[in-house]
């Protein structure tokens, strides 16, 4: 999960102070260096003026609909520092008064518009009116000529990045899907294309676990295969380079060849679109050195954005979303889509600028690496906030009454049934599990209705844009907003009382985002007699829907791993959120696998919480038992001198005391039906054993959590200041730091890992041999059965002639 851009870490450092949401707040440190003080003093008064020019960018919205066209003839009232005659503004003005004519009043090209207009106009005014010029950094005062060449080639006239743009959008020579018409598939099941997938990957995780395992490939039937997902965490930068770290070492034992999924949530979203780009060419060793030198600037610093923005060809590549999603108009160009821009600008381009691919754009360009099986599927992750009565806000483009929100709100309240909903991104399709339904990745952006497209020259949705939606943390509720301030809070008594009042009305401020999430249209709009009967009602006639980061409901992205089909055998997550203990994101899959009736999900899997007796003995007994246990299966192993029994020990890993995990915890499940529809609280029933050999053995999951390594000294999560999700700059050494503590706290669990692995085939293997000896069994029965009748038969008619 992802804050909203703040300055520089250079300007600004941030301590890791554990909160109940996906990050840690964050407090200035002081300088002691004059010199240091009086630069990081000019830095930041210069992104104020950003800061001002973004806000008022964002303050148009909210007069839109109020604001009648500028006249033709109105010119700004300043013009830039650099000389700019006022005859340039007043064709920039008039420019926009002949598109406001062609497109229409309510066209979202016309709240570009205003709000580019007015961005320049705040930008001049604030550069004018500094007197103290001493103490703004030079790249201030050439943002309004940056700005206004942006508006230049913004304005859709003849001959501009815009107008070309636009025209190439509807080109099936670029992009070929505005030439196919898109469907909604309404169905529990996998799509075709995932199925086949599945197919074509088995044939190398075969390979590749013969290899990681030592066995000889002809030794291994198709059917004992494990099938393995891992999943990142959310977390910023912090999880996409901690997670870079963790897929490397699993690359490097040989276990990444060999899963099938991998998933993500926000930061390790991120991650996964570089690995499968021309940028990261399938290599983590490539997308590290990529991350090293593209994270050292700070997304937000406007000199490099704006650079990439008005100079070729980064200009045409990352404009592409945003001249797309305005033209159309179909959903709204907000905060998050902004967001996406400067996280594209950062992470979708290469060092060297001017090589640049426009199918880096495309997720459902991923395909190229994924069809034939050569790379794991990947899933990303984003959720809809459905709060029952009205619905996702402004997903239908009208005003809620607030007298009907206010009631909507507190009959929520009583109820306590807000809830969010998951949609999943693959190469393949855009699905939600809830809604049963989806769409081809590559008809994202487009309208539909009543399950099919509304205009098919609509070209799919540009990556940098979806950036925004993975990690789109800052649309959090009021609610988790609190309780990023709230250990400040409660350090000062006189405002106990306070934080008892907010407490109380918690669930209200849990259903109210003070920032708007950004919105795409409804695929499901029209086809309320076809969806499940839990839809929603908000969803059957909205035009868009509002996604958010999935860390809004869980930081990993265990859900659509555990979907019907899959069929998970081994679940790897690597957890590199902030509130690893305090949020327990693993141990929340409990309740969906319940609320799923899923099969084998490790019931108690999780950290343990302090405090909880039950669970504290029950770790007890659980080690007790299994070093025991472990013991004897092993004593079974030597005397019977096959190796591969070893695999079949039962062993715990209870991290460094009670209420801790270490950094590698394995956790086996039971086959057997989840029926309850409420969620346990964490922690009660652990069942700490593995038992991955047994017949009835379930889900396996790996666990590791990005803690304190002491092999890195230097390194400390908790401590570590660039090491907070708000950090957007790192340094190279940094980058390589918390690469090397990912693959340490790997490689303390990889030989445990390997053999986990090695049960769990073993096991697959002998359930398919005992199926095959009783289907032989049956069969021969069967004959015997045939062969008597058939005998008696022909026995009698022999008699009877005779």
């Amino acid at each position: 999960m992802l804050p909203v851009p703040h300055p520089p870490p250079s300007l600004v450092q941030h301590r890791s102070t554990r909160s109940l949401y996906g990050h840690r707040p964050f407090s200035a440190v002081l300088y002691s260096n004059c010199n240091r003080m009086q630069t990081s003093t000019k830095i930041t008064l210069g992104t104020l003026v950003t800061v001002g020019a973004i806000f008022a960018y964002y303050h148009t919205s909210s007069r839109r609909r109020t604001l009648p066209p500028p006249p033709g003839g109105q010119r700004l009232s300043v013009h830039s520092s650099s000389g700019s005659p006022p005859g340039d503004d007043r064709k920039d003005a008039q420019r926009a008064s002949r598109i406001l004519l062609e497109t229409g009043p309510d066209s979202q090209w016309q709240r570009f518009s205003e709000k580019l207009a007015a961005t320049k106009a705040s930008v001049v005014n604030s550069v004018a009116s500094v007197s103290v010029t001493s103490v703004l950094p030079d790249w201030s005062l050439g943002l309004p000529d940056w700005i206004t060449r942006l508006q230049r080639e913004l304005n859709m006239e003849q001959g501009s990045l815009a107008e070309t743009i636009w025209k190439e959008a509807r080109d099936p020579q670029v992009n070929p899907e505005v030439a196919w018409d898109a469907t909604v598939r309404l169905s529990p099941n996998l799509c075709d294309e995932e199925r086949e997938f599945l197919r074509t990957r088995r044939h190398f995780t075969r390979r590749a676990l013969a290899d990681y395992l030592g066995i000889p490939v002809g030794e291994i039937h198709e059917d004992d295969i494990p099938i393995i997902a891992a999943t990142g965490s959310g977390g910023g930068l912090r999880a996409m380079v901690a997670s870079a770290g963790y897929y490397k070492a699993l690359k490097d034992a040989g276990l990444y060849d060999c899963t099938t999924y991998t998933a993500g949530v926000s930061g390790s979203c991120w991650l996964q679109s570089v690995y499968l780009s021309s940028i990261g060419q399938q290599s983590f060793d490539r997308v590290v050195q990529h991350l090293k030198n593209r994270i050292c600037v700070h997304i937000a610093y406007p000199p490099k954005a704006l650079e990439l923005l008005d100079n070729a060809p980064t200009n045409k590549y990352l404009l592409r979303g945003v001249v797309e999603k305005l033209k159309i108009g179909q959903s709204t160009f907000g905060l998050v889509d902004l967001y996406g821009l400067l996280l594209g600008a950062r992470l979708m381009v290469p060092s060297n600028e001017m090589i640049v691919r426009d199918e880096d754009l495309k997720l459902s360009q991923q395909r190229r690496f994924v069809d034939k099986g050569y790379e794991p599927m990947p899933i990303y992750t984003a959720v809809r906030h459905e709060i029952p009565g009205i619905g996702a806000e402004n997903e239908t483009n009208k005003t809620i009454d607030p007298d009907e929100k206010k009631a909507a709100l507190k009959k929520s309240d009583s109820e306590n049934n807000a809830w969010f909903q998951w949609f999943e991104i693959s190469p393949y399709e855009v699905y939600s599990e809830d809604l049963e339904a989806g769409i081809p990745t590559w008809g994202l952006g487009r309208k539909y209705e009543n399950g099919k497209n509304v205009d098919k020259e609509v070209p799919e949705l540009k990556l940098p844009l979806l950036f925004g939606i993975f990690g789109s943390a800052f649309c959090a509720t009021l609610s988790h907003y609190y309780h990023e301030v709230r250990p400040f809070i409660t350090s000062l008594s006189m405002l106990g009382k306070l934080d008892a009042m907010v407490l109380q009305r918690n669930d209200s401020l849990i259903k109210v985002h003070p920032i708007d999430p950004a919105t795409v249209p409804n695929y499901v709009k029209g086809l309320k007699d076809s969806l499940p009967a839990s839809c929603p009602e908000s969803l059957y006639e909205s035009e868009t829907i509002q996604l958010m980061d999935a860390g809004m409901s869980n930081n990993l992205a265990c859900y659509p791993l555990m979907r019907k089909g899959r069929n998970v055998d081994i679940l790897i997550a690597f957890d590199s959120s902030a509130d690893i203990q305090t949020a327990n994101w693993i141990g929340y899959t409990e309740g969906y696998a319940k609320q799923r009736k899923i099969q084998g999900w490790p019931v108690g899997a999780g950290w343990p919480q302090p405090g909880n007796r039950h669970a504290s003995e029950e770790l007890d007994e659980a080690q007790a038992r299994s070093t025991e246990e472990a013991q004897r299966k092993l004593d079974e192993a030597r005397e019977m001198d096959n190796s591969s029994l070893e695999a079949t020990a039962r062993e715990v890993e209870l991290g460094r005391d009670k209420n801790t995990l270490g950094p590698c915890t394995i956790w086996v499940g039971r086959k057997e039906t989840r029926e309850s529809n409420e969620e346990p609280p964490p922690g009660n029933n652990v069942e700490k054993e593995w038992q991955p050999s047994e017949s009835d053995a379930g889900i396996v999951v790996a666990y590791f959590p990005l803690i304190k390594n002491e092999n890195v000294p230097d390194v400390d999560p908790e401590v570590s200041p660039y090491l907070s999700t708000w950090n957007f700059e790192w340094t190279p050494d940094q980058v390589d730091n918390t690469i090397a503590l990912a693959k340490a706290n790997f490689a303390e669990g990889a030989e445990r890992l390997k053999r986990t692995v090695r049960a769990v085939y073993e096991r697959k293997k002998r359930l398919r041999l005992e199926r095959e000896r009783q289907d032989s069994e049956s069969k021969d029965a069967k004959e015997d059965v045939w062969h008597e009748v058939t005998r008696r038969r022909h026995g009698s008619h022999t008699d009877h002639f005779s």
